[in-house]
């Protein structure tokens, strides 16, 4: 069946609750960029080596892992809620002893609090989002979480930008930024309201008289690791693991590439991000657009080909900052259809509101680590032939974007099958619909 988006306005309080929620993104995104940048300015004066900063780097993506196999988890037990307000909380300490860090052990302790804290919010927050959203306009709120990501990233450069002459200040006025941000957003959510088709999902297994353990017992892992939907599970890990290898990287060391390799100054490390990405804007305006309709795999596609070629301009021309921008601007115009966006929508639309928490817990934790291991070795690799690491990034995108146009397409969207309003099922079924796929 053609998927088309139905015609009708969002209510503005679905996009509070989306905006809010979602903010999970921007902070994600602003812990990972502003580390890559704050560290920088923090390698001098802490006497940070190289090999410390690939640690940092890794320490912070298997935190984020840890954190959203175990919220995703959480979430799906306690609610969507409760989670993500304790996220916060934690996010907030983090980001305080990153601010006030004296030496480098401090900043292991606050990179290991903000990791955690990033990791466990990210799948409660998308669930929420996916089931609080409008069956015809999911795809585009959960896209909307990208345009959020994408904020988060453009306000850590453009603090680069203001603040990366200072020094170790610049820093510690980086990670001061999402301290405020994560206490106002902790203070947001606190009036939220839990996820309807969660709270429905729950009160139907009360109702059939199963005891409070039991009702909590629907999304397990065990359960979800036999089921139906172990191999869509699998193969969204896969994609989302091997797309985000790219962005990854160029996230967490570009401003490492600019000034160590192409020998220019954090601050216009800074500019060209903020500029790229908010190129990135427009692409994912574009992927709002299209989500819900007919030809989102043609263009995933043809994104997904781009978004491969971006990377190897620097093994073909040399690294230099014009290969550097292209491959920046590339990346991000087609990473935002052919990249974490479609690991969001695929997420949602695959696994039922029983298991999709954890499920997602377990897909972004799996895609951290994979990242984590890159990233431990990454500063080193670029110093020793950074053609063979843009080679080896660029065939983890290209296998992705396989992955996604051949393989999960032929999952049915069973999303589709659960009413907005309505309780959900006690327990998962087979994903039996064929006219919905996820084309």
């Amino acid at each position: 069946m053609t998927i088309s988006a139905a015609p009708g306005k969002i209510p503005g309080r679905t996009w509070y609750r989306t905006t809010v929620a979602g903010m999970a993104s921007y902070l994600d995104a602003g812990a990972i960029i502003t580390t890559g940048t704050a560290l920088v300015l923090y390698k001098e004066p802490l006497g940070i080596s190289d090999a410390q900063f690939g640690q940092y780097s890794a320490l912070l993506t298997f935190m984020i892992a840890a954190g959203a196999l175990v919220g995703g988890r959480l979430a799906d037990l306690f609610g969507r809620k409760r989670v993500f307000l304790a996220t916060m909380a934690v996010y907030v300490a983090g980001a305080a002893v990153l601010v006030a860090a004296p030496g480098t052990g401090a900043l292991y302790a606050g990179i290991v609090l903000l990791g955690l804290a990033v990791g466990a919010d990210l799948p409660a927050s998308l669930a929420m989002i996916a089931e609080e959203a409008p069956p015809e306009h999911r795809g585009k709120l959960i896209s909307f979480s990208h345009i959020l990501w994408l904020v988060g990233i453009i306000a850590a450069q453009l603090f680069g930008i203001v603040v990366g002459g200072m020094g170790m200040t610049g820093g510690r006025i980086m990670y001061g930024q999402l301290l405020v941000l994560a206490l106002v957003v902790l203070v947001l959510r606190a009036g939220m309201p839990e996820s309807s088709r969660w709270q429905a999902a729950h009160a139907d297994a009360a109702g059939a008289g199963a005891s409070a353990t039991e009702s909590v017992d629907m999304g397990t892992l065990k359960k979800l690791l036999r089921g139906p939907y172990l191999m869509p599970m699998v193969a969204v890990a896969l994609f989302y693991a091997l797309v985000n290898v790219g962005a990854n990287t160029g996230g967490q060391f570009s401003t490492l590439m600019y000034t160590e390799m192409a020998g220019t100054t954090v601050q216009f490390a800074s500019t060209v991000g903020f500029v790229t990405f908010a190129i990135a804007f427009a692409a994912t305006y574009f992927l709002m657009r299209i989500v819900d309709g007919a030809h989102r795999m043609r263009w995933f596609g043809v994104m997904a080909v781009f978004y491969t070629l971006g990377y190897l301009v620097p093994v073909l021309f040399g690294v230099e900052v014009w290969t550097l921008v292209t491959m920046g601007v590339v990346g991000s115009i087609a990473g935002a259809v052919a990249g974490e966006p479609m690991f969001k929508v695929w997420a949602q639309e695959l696994i039922p509101t029983t298991y999709r928490s954890t499920a997602q817990g377990v897909m972004i934790a799996f895609t951290r680590v994979v990242a984590a291991v890159v990233a431990l070795w990454t500063p080193t690799l670029l110093a020793a032939s950074p053609d063979v690491l843009f080679v080896f990034v660029a065939a983890c995108i290209a296998v992705g974007g396989v992955i996604g146009y051949f393989w999960i397409t032929r999952y049915p969207r069973v999303a589709d099958d659960e009413p907005a309003a309505a309780p959900a099922p006690t327990t998962a079924t087979s994903p039996t619909r064929i006219d919905k796929g996820a084309r």
